[in-house]
């Protein structure tokens, strides 16, 4: 008998648990206007810092291109 009322338990709480999920990401939907990166400030400017070895230049990283923009990304 206490065995049927733990599997009970432990069933009702496993539904509950996804209901509660399921209330959460419906509630958090994907924003399509939202940007896919932040914008950086001073991107275009390098940095230069003087070091013992020598000078080290720092460009940004991200170069612009003329590529249509990502609308939505997938992981599977």
């Amino acid at each position: 008998m206490r065995a049927l009322f733990l599997k009970a338990g432990a069933t009702v709480l496993t539904v509950a648990s996804v209901a509660v999920s399921a209330l959460e990401v419906t509630a958090h939907l994907k924003n399509p206007s939202a940007p896919l990166q932040p914008q950086v400030l001073n991107a275009g400017a390098p940095s230069t810092a003087t070091t013992l070895g020598g000078r080290l230049t720092l460009g940004p990283s991200v170069r612009a291109s003329d590529v249509q923009p990502v609308a939505s990304t997938h992981a599977s």
